[in-house]
């Protein structure tokens, strides 16, 4: 009997190899093609400059922030302003010392390593990486027991980027070692705009600064969700329309595939949703949530919540999840009464008192 899975897994495929292409050419490749994080980009500019007249790698650099925001294309511009190679790998990839030192015993001279998610590494090859960093040498140990021997490794002189969304979790000895730490900032409208209008130059998209605007406008505040969804917008002009993007046309082509006019998606609104209808607003439990919505705890809260919770539709309290008043307001929902003792409405009372 045939068998469409494969195929379907080819597709896939196919489609993320392509979405991969398609994001890759529309990376900036020099600083000065980078837009926003205007601080972070003087400042590392800086850096290289100094290190460039110098003849020298340039110090460390930690980049932290949410996903989306250009950790991995800074990484790749400074490896072409150094005009250095780039070796890219992360942080669960590299789970025994062993792993890293293999890594690092291939660098050549002056080239940037790029090791994502850093804060995911294990602790023995972490430990391995401070010596690496400081001194460009590291133990390799050979044997077991007390036979065992620690053969020094000299490395040559290379940059470590790192990059990581949960700077908290790095320790003090690990964070302390990079000479540069640049954090990463949401994007305001007006720079997700010229995102915007620079991606669909290099698509050759055709969209006017109505339509930008209302790309700009659900994409919050993360270049890579406005370049994902320009692409969507993109399709549904050229399918649907004249391939001409406006706002019209834009808000049409994001209300079919579910961003609303504040860029929340299906599952930011059905966790809404789940909270003010199902549970009076709050408060309620992370995993009692989670199962109303279908989706796993960690789903809930590492996808969702940080969106909500950054828009004042969500607050996390010790109690648990309540949704705020603009939580109802945007669902164009009805807060429930209060009662004189404080207990909304919206839930009968398990053990109601004698009103007697």
């Amino acid at each position: 009997m045939y068998d469409p899975e494969p195929v379907d897994r080819l597709v896939t495929a196919a489609a993320d190899g392509e979405d991969q292409a398609v994001e890759a050419a529309l990376r900036p490749k020099l600083l000065d093609e980078f837009i926003g994080q205007e601080r972070v980009r003087e400042q590392l500019s800086l850096v290289l400059q100094a290190a460039r007249k110098r003849g020298s790698a340039p110090d460390h650099v930690l980049l932290s922030g949410p996903p989306g925001l250009g950790k991995t294309t800074l990484s790749m511009i400074i490896a072409a302003e150094l005009g250095a190679p780039i070796r890219i790998t992360s942080g669960p990839a590299i789970q025994h010392a062993g792993d890293l030192a293999a890594i690092l015993s291939s660098l050549t001279e002056g080239e940037v390593l790029f090791l994502d998610e850093i804060h995911r590494m294990s602790r023995p090859a972490e430990e391995m990486l401070y010596m690496a960093m400081e001194d460009f040498r590291v133990d390799v140990i050979v044997g077991k027991g007390p036979g065992a021997t620690a053969i020094p490794l000299e490395l040559p002189p290379f940059t470590l980027v790192g990059a990581t969304t949960r700077a908290g979790l790095l320790p003090p000895p690990l964070r302390d070692r990079f000479g540069f730490t640049g954090h990463m900032e949401f994007y305001a409208p007006a720079e997700l705009q010229r995102v915007v209008h620079r991606s669909a130059s290099l698509l050759d998209v055709e969209i006017d600064a109505a339509g930008a605007a209302e790309i700009a406008g659900r994409s919050r505040g993360t270049p890579r969700i406005a370049n994902r969804l320009l692409r969507r917008v993109r399709d549904y002009a050229q399918v649907r329309h004249d391939g001409v993007v406006t706002a019209g046309i834009a808000a049409q082509a994001l209300d079919v595939y579910e961003v609303d006019a504040r860029g929340l998606d299906r599952l930011d609104r059905a966790v809404l949703d789940a909270l003010l209808r199902l549970f009076g607003g709050g408060p309620v439990g992370l995993s009692t949530l989670a199962v109303a919505v279908g989706e796993e705890s960690e789903t809930v809260e590492e996808v969702a919540e940080p969106f909500l919770v950054r828009e004042g539709l969500l607050a996390r309290t010790p109690r648990g999840r309540i949704a705020t008043a603009a939580a109802w307001q945007h669902l164009g929902l009805t807060p429930p009464v209060q009662t004189t003792r404080g207990r909304s409405t919206a839930q009968p009372e398990l053990f109601p008192a004698d009103e007697s």
